[in-house]
């Protein structure tokens, strides 16, 4: 377009959701996106997996994208409270602490709600009835379940907590949240799907790990892109130079984003990787 430059933006850093963004709704990874991220990588780019899962969630994947055991590769899990290398060297870790984790374990109780602690290789419950979303989580996180009563908990483990059920009832609790409210002054809550709100320190996000992975890295925002879908993202966006919508993410992140890609059926990763990344210029307009 006439009169119109386009501005190179480089892009050193990726971070990138797993759950609806990295994976498909089979919770695999495409041969399109295994493909775009090698190339990346070929270009030098780091690919930081930045979810809310433990990072017993995180190996397999780390493993097939040829991104674990690195010093010089980075994770980010339990939706911001751990950031490590790929090889173990932890560079910071913010867990919940016990007394936030019994205050939110008896309102859930009393509002009759699925609950969970997540530690590093286990999940802990109070509930006799185990959901089954914590069972589920169990599977993809590759955690083993125990039934504890609060008081049994392990006060030195827990590093995040998730109130888990239907999603009639999530909506019915957001929707009615002034029991909540007051932990806020010390707890961090996220949506992360539609039957999970997931509980951190106060301060602990995607978008705070990943700000101080950047400044461990001397990595300026305008050198990185977050890929996300979901309500647990939009710090990450929200820090990030580039800011990618999937698809299938809700109105809020798509409204929070800079750019929407394809949904994660359709490879959109690797789109967003293709064009932003791999291009040598975008163009955007002055």
């Amino acid at each position: 377009m006439a009169g119109k430059k386009a501005k190179t933006i480089s892009i050193k850093l990726a971070a990138i959701d797993i759950d609806g963004t990295l994976v498909n709704s089979e919770k695999k990874l495409t041969t399109a996106v295994k493909a775009a991220i090698t190339a990346a990588k070929q270009e030098q780019l780091k690919i930081v997996i930045c979810t809310g899962r433990p990072y017993t969630g995180v190996k397999s994947l780390l493993t097939e994208l040829k991104l674990q055991n690195q010093a010089d590769q980075y994770v980010i899990c339990f939706g911001g409270a751990l950031v490590q290398t790929t090889n173990g060297h932890i560079i910071n870790l913010q867990p919940l602490a016990y007394d936030s984790f019994l205050k939110l374990e008896a309102l859930a109780s009393m509002q009759q709600l699925h609950f969970q602690a997540v530690a590093r290789k286990r999940i802990y419950t109070a509930n006799r009835n185990i959901s089954c979303y914590t069972a589920y989580e169990s599977i993809i996180t590759q955690q083993e379940i125990s039934y504890r009563t609060p008081a049994e908990m392990p006060k030195d483990d827990l590093i995040k907590a998730m109130i888990i059920d239907e999603k009639s009832k999530i909506d019915s609790l957001l929707q009615n949240w002034s029991v909540f409210a007051p932990l806020e002054k010390e707890i961090n809550f996220c949506r992360s799907s539609p039957n999970y709100i997931e509980a951190n320190a106060l301060g602990v996000n995607k978008g705070s790990a990943l700000q101080l992975l950047c400044q461990h890295l001397k990595l300026q925002p305008a050198e990185v892109m977050a890929i996300g879908d979901q309500g647990n993202d939009l710090s990450m966006l929200e820090y990030a130079g580039l800011a990618i919508a999937m698809g299938n993410a809700t109105p809020e992140v798509k409204a929070a984003a800079m750019f929407a890609t394809a949904d994660n059926d359709h490879d959109g990763v690797a789109q967003a990787i293709k064009q932003f990344c791999l291009n040598k210029e975008l163009g955007m307009v002055d």
